[in-house]
């Protein structure tokens, strides 16, 4: 559907009352309509909240984004929230990179790697971070959440920062939280998680984030406040 410009998602449910959203890093809205709601009516509450929906997704723009890296000596990348200055050192032999006093990342690459080459080694690296974080993440909240997670998987995604899919007890996981705090993937981990208890984000769904993690409206907002990766079609 689109409003005044606008692309919506509706996505029909079996609830009482009507929702609307608006969700990072694009900005993509979202609304979740009762199933007999007409669509006229779907139309006419998006348009009663043109207003707050252009606020929001102008914070989200405001938000610093940081440029299209070349992966080049004297870059700013970032990995678990902490900002690194890079270091490319050419050299023959197997690609690494090696971290030094929370402030350099040295990305070790053999002469004449063309950026995608480079990108492709930092990317590996930064796949591989993650799921070492994630192994024990999600055996701590198996028990607290009482939820067994069959598959956990890694992926880029452009608007979500993850997704879940409850039949499958399938959680897929931003390639991009490993560069955020671990308090915000352990968040998005949880978030994922309690979904596959309760789908919606309902009263039930707050209720259970709120027990399991009294502070996650605090991480979640640290996470919307931090820089967005460049977007372009790779993403």
């Amino acid at each position: 559907m689109e409003v005044r410009g606008i692309q919506v998602e509706v996505v029909r449910k079996d609830i009482k009352n009507l929702h609307v959203g608006v969700y990072p890093p694009s900005g993509r809205v979202r609304v979740a309509a009762p199933l007999r709601l007409a669509d006229d009516a779907v139309r006419l509450a998006v348009t009663s909240r043109l207003g707050w929906i252009r606020r929001r997704r102008a914070e989200f723009e405001r938000q610093d984004r940081q440029s299209q890296r070349e992966i080049v000596t004297g870059e700013s990348h970032y990995f678990q929230g902490r900002r690194y200055r890079l270091n490319v050192i050419k050299q023959d032999g197997s690609p690494t990179v090696r971290l030094l006093n929370n402030t350099t990342m040295e990305l070790w690459i053999c002469p004449g790697a063309d950026r995608d080459a480079r990108e492709a080694v930092l990317h590996q690296w930064y796949r591989r971070q993650l799921r070492d974080q994630l192994l024990p993440l999600v055996a701590k909240w198996e028990q607290k959440v009482g939820v067994t997670v069959e598959d956990v998987r890694i992926r880029k995604m452009k608007t979500r920062w993850g997704s879940c899919n409850a039949g499958a007890k399938r959680i897929w996981i931003n390639l991009e939280l490993s560069k955020k705090p671990t308090s915000c993937l352990e968040y998005i981990l949880v978030h994922e998680m309690v979904h596959l208890l309760e789908r919606d984000h309902n009263d039930r769904f707050r209720e259970l984030m709120d027990r399991l993690m009294p502070q996650w409206r605090l991480y979640r907002d640290d996470l919307n406040r931090m820089p967005l990766v460049h977007e372009n079609g790779r993403y």
